[in-house]
């Protein structure tokens, strides 16, 4: 049996916002495995559901471009919050997202591989290990997205804490609708859905759900159990899908009424093809 650690259980309070001593437990009941243990807090009904984000595991910053043909999104890591927030961090940052948004480059190697703008005698690669040598840590590009522009789609994208999160919403049926679309990005940032729609949610999450609602439904006549179990899956998709999910600037209306209210006045067939929420380190 795996030992519990003083860091698993601060883990799991952190996640789940239990006491210490029930986390201790979970863990002690759960083979010390952190997801196991809050499974078993939530079927004991001491825990409500918790994301998985879990803490940024590294510092860096999140950058974005906008071109005529696309909208790049580029994360690079830091060793220190201090390094990412010098400005010869933000400007090699910055100097990316333009690059990425030429859309020649579909991975972070083939961008890396290609010439600085400024001075085509060095590749990008060379350019992020001179930032290396002058700000004295470790800079690592993590991953890169290009969202292609047409006149079919409008794109919506917003930077949250100067660069730790970053959403973006590609809007399909029409172009012109970015207004919204950033609104809904603006959502994205501060609400974290997971999915776009409850058909997206995988069948065994959904199992999981479905079995610690029924483990917290425990002595409740049989006919109920259904019912109630169907409620609380309707519940979880309105905290997890997007679609679902109350209207940040108005909480009358869900993000799919939102999409269809603009649908409804430009005259236009809208639905949000996909969305991204990027966290420094996630």
């Amino acid at each position: 049996m795996k030992k519990v650690t003083a860091e698993m259980v601060k883990e799991l309070r952190e996640r789940t916002g239990v006491s210490m001593g029930k986390c201790k437990e979970a863990l002690d009941q759960s083979d010390a495995d952190v997801e196991k243990a809050i499974d078993f807090l939530r079927k004991a009904g001491m825990a409500s559901a918790v994301k998985k984000e879990g803490r940024e595991a590294l510092e860096g910053l999140i950058g974005f471009a906008e071109s005529d043909k696309a909208v790049a999104i580029v994360e690079v890591n830091s060793e220190t919050d201090f390094v990412a927030q010098n400005e010869k961090f933000k400007q090699f940052l910055k100097d990316l997202c333009t690059e990425a948004c030429e859309m020649k480059h579909s991975t972070v190697e083939e961008l890396l591989s290609v010439k600085y703008a400024k001075d085509p005698s060095i590749t990008l690669d060379q350019y992020r290990a001179l930032t290396i040598q002058s700000l004295g840590e470790n800079i690592q590009v993590k991953r890169m997205m290009i969202i292609p522009k047409s006149d079919n789609v409008s794109v919506g994208f917003y930077s949250h804490m100067g660069g730790k999160i970053v959403t973006a919403v590609v809007i399909e049926g029409s172009s012109g609708h970015e207004s919204v679309a950033r609104e809904i990005a603006m959502h994205i940032a501060a609400e974290s859905p997971e999915y776009l729609q409850p058909s997206d949610v995988p069948a065994d999450i959904q199992e999981r759900e479905s079995d610690i609602a029924k483990a917290q439904l425990q002595g409740k006549p049989a006919n109920m159990i259904e019912k109630i179990v169907e409620g609380k899956l309707k519940a979880f998709y309105d905290q997890v899908c997007l679609l679902c999910q109350k209207f940040v600037k108005d909480n009358a209306l869900t993000v799919a009424a939102v999409v269809e209210a603009e649908a409804k006045r430009s005259g236009k067939a809208l639905s949000i093809q996909r969305f991204v929420r990027w966290r420094v380190g996630g």
